[in-house]
């Protein structure tokens, strides 16, 4: 039974305005000729498919349903789960005792092992899951490993390779030309956008893919944690919250540096000094304290209403979407003061003066003249702003006022890998797995907005 949560609704909804403007701009040749600037540039095609790769694992995790509990099939369970929870099950019910290293067979720790003649004897004990199908580990891992490595790179070669003559199929069948052609343009790098390295690209993620989930079947890849989770399933979960914070906030900070921005630009006087000391009020509040002010009172009032939050899911998508709040309304200044300055000089052109004098209302002159003009502002504020979100979840969750605990993020990951990193030896594997997955996807992000800046800047213009 499908269940809809708050963030899930509005990252659906963010999504299916994407792909309205997407068809908006496909239908404009001014809107066009940037977003082809940004389709030549092989950087920022290699990043657009690691996106899109982060993108539909967060899309998979936004999709929750209520499992039914096994008792005649008409029952469910109160805690419901995603699509990727439900394809991840190998990953998600394989749970240790406690910590174990990426790709061991033994536990972290040595305990007083209790043998079948009944004596004891001190030594790290064998994993339930980890390696569990090895005889010998002493002699059989070593290969093990590298056989099942291998033999998940060849499937995700195939399948790289399988999408890859997918896609020059659909390219020759859109131009109308022979596949060899087309094939032999995208071999050589000879055509206007780089589908060499988009392709080389879909096969290096998809070789990757196949290693990790043919290794993940049979070890802990990335190890486990204190309670003996898989950290790769952290990891992986991890990515519908970065997503989300970085999405969701840009949803709630684009509507008020719109209509503040260009308010206060357009009309000055008394509007734009309100608005002018309303931003500057909230710039000289303490962002940190505004946003741990909201998430005390968010748990004070789900603790004062117990009955509405039954499920634990609940609570923390709750926590989760006032986090998305409170950084968006902390966040939205910046741009309104871009927005504000650009108005003030698009409203003496000549075209906006000249529309004021044939009686143009001011609503019509906002919408036709102003607002597409400085929408190049907003596509290079918003790809800028989405990696530094993301590391905004990071640092708040460090300090214990950023999403709720029970929630799969990097930040939670990285907080608890502080007293983690002081063991001796240390357990490094949470905060790497960490780091792997969110410095992938803020690089990608910061490749791409440099693309969108470089395209969408009217002075960087061919």
């Amino acid at each position: 039974m499908l269940t809809l949560f708050w963030t899930d609704a509005l990252f659906l909804l963010l999504l299916a305005m994407l792909g309205g403007l997407i068809w908006h701009s496909r239908r404009h040749e001014h809107l066009r000729r940037p977003w082809r600037k940004v389709a030549r540039s092989r950087s920022a095609m290699v990043s657009a498919v690691i996106l899109l790769a982060y993108l539909f694992i967060a899309v998979l995790d936004s999709i929750h349903f209520l499992p039914p509990d096994g008792e005649g099939g008409v029952r469910y369970k109160t805690e419901p789960v995603s699509v990727l929870d439900w394809f991840l099950t190998p990953l998600r019910t394989r749970v240790e005792k406690t910590y174990s290293a990426p790709l061991a067979v033994h536990g972290y720790a040595r305990e007083n092992l209790r043998l079948a003649d009944g004596s004891s004897r001190w030594d790290y004990p064998r994993l339930e899951f980890g390696g569990a199908h090895l005889k010998d580990p002493a002699r059989g891992w070593l290969r093990d490993v590298l056989r099942t490595g291998f033999k998940g790179a060849a499937g995700g070669l195939g399948l790289g390779v399988i999408l890859c003559f997918g896609t020059v199929f659909l390219i020759a069948r859109v131009r109308e030309l022979p596949v060899s052609l087309v094939g032999g343009e995208v071999l050589s790098g000879q055509s206007e956008v780089p589908w060499r390295a988009i392709l080389g690209t879909v096969v290096v993620l998809c070789i990757v893919g196949g290693v990790l989930g043919e290794l993940a079947l049979k070890y802990h890849v990335f190890g486990t944690d204190k309670v003996g989770e898989d950290v790769l399933y952290q990891a992986l979960k991890s990515i519908r919250t970065g997503i989300l914070i970085g999405t969701l906030t840009t949803f709630v900070t684009l509507p008020l540096s719109l209509l503040l921005g260009i308010l206060a630009g357009y009309f000055r006087g008394w509007v734009d000094d309100l608005i002018q000391y309303l931003y500057t009020t909230l710039n000289s509040i303490p962002g940190v304290l505004l946003i741990a002010a909201v998430i005390l009172l968010t748990q004070v009032y789900m603790a004062k209403h117990e009955e509405e939050f039954a499920s634990l899911a609940l609570r923390a998508d709750l926590r989760l979407l006032f986090l998305c709040l409170i950084l968006g309304i902390t966040s939205w200044t910046g741009l309104c003061r871009l927005l504000r300055a650009e108005t003030l000089k698009l409203r003496e052109m000549e075209y906006v003066q000249a529309a004021r004098a044939l009686g143009v209302r001011q609503g019509t002159i906002l919408l036709r003249h102003i607002l597409p003009n400085v929408f190049h502002i907003v596509l290079i504020s918003v790809a800028l702003d989405f990696s530094s979100l993301v590391l905004a979840e990071a640092v708040l969750s460090y300090v214990n006022i950023g999403v709720d605990p029970t929630t799969d993020s990097w930040g939670n990951m990285i907080n608890s890998a502080r007293l983690e990193m002081a063991r001796e030896p240390p357990v490094w594997w949470s905060l790497t797995a960490a780091f792997v997955f969110m410095f992938a996807l803020v690089l990608a992000a910061n490749l791409f907005a440099d693309a969108v800046r470089d395209a969408f800047d009217p002075r960087r213009a061919d």
